[in-house]
């Protein structure tokens, strides 16, 4: 999963950015508001954590732009005010939920978590289907209930993407949005490799290849 991480302080960016990888996620990082705007209306993203004392452009108008462009994207709002009012400012503006510095990352984690399940129409079960289990705190997978393995990073962003879109035909290019940072530009061979190495873990029958479409997981073709 790919996120956008907008927020100012430079340290608390870098840091947010290495706790969001180590759970697992792909992370673009915007310092002032006019690049997180851009970024949020020219690249794909699931989620967006976005802070709303922005230079060049506030939170509150990234999000009204986002939505007044139809940009659906999932966004959790960050900021060191806590006024009841500007709480409302924000869901009106069109965030997702809302979380008040100083935060715990664990509870950043576990909203973000939420979030992205309601996002994709999906519970906790949409990640234990199909004899498939995924730890997504410990970066496992057990299948058919035998002994837990260890993913690489890429191996779990993968996974966890086919799992939270089940039945979807997913190509090359889209996986590669998803799973990948901007600074990335992934060869459509590498995708197919790690994806021939997942099925060597979940199994063949999991992973269905579309010619000329792409892959879906959990539904045969």
């Amino acid at each position: 999963m790919r996120l956008l991480l907008v927020e100012d302080d430079l340290e608390l960016s870098r840091t947010l950015k290495m706790d969001l990888e180590s759970a697992g996620y792909a992370v673009d990082t915007a310092l002032e508001g006019e690049h997180g705007e851009f970024l949020g209306m020219t690249e794909s993203y699931d989620a967006v954590i976005l802070d709303l004392g922005l230079p060049k452009m506030p939170g509150l108008e990234i999000l009204k732009r986002w939505r007044a462009a139809h940009n659906s994207i999932p966004v959790i709002v960050l900021t060191a005010r806590d006024a009841w009012h500007e709480k409302v400012d924000g869901f009106k503006a069109g965030a997702d939920d809302y979380l008040g510095k100083p935060f715990h990352v664990q509870e950043l984690l576990a909203r973000l978590q939420a979030l992205l399940k309601r996002a994709n129409q999906h519970n906790q079960i949409a990640l234990n289907s199909e004899g498939v289990a995924l730890n997504e705190e410990q970066q496992t997978v057990i299948v058919n209930d035998a002994q837990a393995i260890n993913l690489t990073a890429i191996e779990f962003r993968l996974l966890r993407y086919f799992m939270l879109h089940q039945g979807q035909i997913l190509s090359k290019a889209h996986l590669g949005e998803h799973i990948y940072e901007y600074a990335s530009d992934p060869d459509s061979n590498v995708i197919e490799v790690y994806i021939n190495r997942l099925r060597r873990i979940v199994g063949n029958d999991k992973i269905h290849t579309r010619r000329g479409q792409g892959y879906v997981f959990g539904q045969k073709p």
